[in-house]
């Protein structure tokens, strides 16, 4: 059987960068260091640290190959990190061995929705931090713009700043902006509210798509009393039920109009899977259809799952016959990821099921047609993020 990485072309839609120890600290000045993001060795161990407090440790979310369980076995330093986490040429070297020819790029330190810079207190310096970030990013993907995609950190607490800071990033190149699937999370309006039109508005016409990229929220629950179960066994069931906040985030994007209002927009729901959209999606089409939406909102042309198809796009990195039944439905709206290098990423490590992204690729996508892998693998993507 031909080898589906080197007969297509592939974009792998979410991994992340394990941001380098000078990403906050090389753009302030060294009285301002304490107060960044910076990392310290406390006790054998690299910790991000802001004004002597620890906000995480880059060890946590770099487990792509490591023979280890988070959090009890984790990279200490960064030099039990693999470079190709936190350099670009590496990660470029990485590329060419895994047969991918492009990813897109999620942060960490700042979290998923871009929500935990608002730790950092100041508000100018949570403005500052967030800058320092997007313009470290967009250096670090100068390596190779046509393959390491720069996705944008939006300050949404304060719109006329994001707004700002999202055309600044778009001249900059970046080809999507992050956006929180849980605003309220942090005391801004939900999801479904009109305040968040103004963004929706700027990204459409720069023609650019907005992605949710799961636990943009608080992730309170992963600090919950976890006696009855154990922190590795609430860390899996939070990482699992992750994947409805952004069922619940594209039903805002649906139902609250969104959709209809900005009918150019593209929305991605990132590391959520697609195993769970037809379900979703029949419940949608079923409670809209017999719920009166349509007189309540006559202005609504299309159902929810028409909506879905014409601007929303899901991906998957580990189903199996949930993501091929994804697939069968919805053909031009599922991409392909790999959430490297994060625990559970598609890239084994001694004490992972995980295989490598080519041999899972080949297992799941072998056997569809010519036309509808290319979509999966890299049409799709190309398409929604003008790569």
């Amino acid at each position: 059987m031909t080898d589906l990485f080197d007969t297509y072309k592939v974009i792998d839609v979410d991994t992340h960068l394990t941001e380098p120890p000078d990403t906050w600290t090389r753009s302030f000045p060294a009285s301002l260091h304490d107060k960044v993001p910076h990392i310290e060795r406390v006790d054998g161990v690299d910790q991000w640290m802001v004004s002597g407090e620890r906000i995480g440790a880059p060890g946590y979310y770099s487990m792509a190959g490591f023979d280890g369980i988070m959090p009890i076995s984790t990279p200490k330093t960064f030099d039990d990190i693999h470079p190709a986490m936190f350099d670009a040429k590496a990660r470029l070297a990485f590329l060419d061995e895994e047969g991918v020819d492009a990813q897109i790029l999620y942060p960490n330190v700042g979290g998923f929705g871009n929500g935990y810079f608002l730790r950092l207190g100041d508000r100018e310096l949570v403005a500052q931090c967030v800058r320092a970030y997007n313009d470290f990013l967009t250096d670090w993907c100068s390596a190779d713009p046509a393959r390491l995609i720069p996705i944008s950190a939006v300050p949404f607490w304060d719109l006329d700043l994001a707004i700002s800071e999202i055309e600044r990033c778009l001249d900059m190149g970046h080809k999507a902006i992050n956006f929180c699937n849980q605003p309220q999370d942090y005391g801004q309006p939900p999801l479904a509210s009109k305040h968040w039109d103004p963004i929706w508005k700027t990204v459409q016409d720069a023609g650019v798509p907005v992605s949710f990229h799961v636990g943009g929220g608080s992730m309170g629950t992963l600090f919950e009393d976890t006696a009855n179960m154990g922190w590795m066994t609430n860390f899996a069931k939070v990482s699992s039920m992750i994947f409805m906040d952004n069922m619940r985030c594209m039903a805002d994007l649906i139902f609250g109009g969104m959709c209809h209002r900005f009918p150019e927009l593209k929305f991605v729901s990132v590391e959520s899977g697609v195993g769970w959209l037809p379900g979703a999606l029949e419940t949608f089409d079923w409670q809209w259809n017999n719920g009166g939406v349509r007189d309540e909102h006559p202005e609504y042309e299309l159902t929810p799952s028409e909506y879905f198809r014409r601007q929303l796009y899901g991906c998957f990195w580990f189903e199996q016959h949930s993501a091929l039944a994804a697939i069968d439905v919805l053909p031009d709206n599922i991409m392909f990821e790999t959430d490297y290098p994060h625990p559970t990423c598609m890239h084994p490590g001694p004490r992972t099921a995980a295989t490598r992204p080519r041999e899972y690729a080949q297992e799941l996508l072998g056997g569809l047609p010519e036309d509808v892998i290319r979509k999966v693998l890299y049409e799709t993507a190309a398409k929604v993020y003008g790569i």
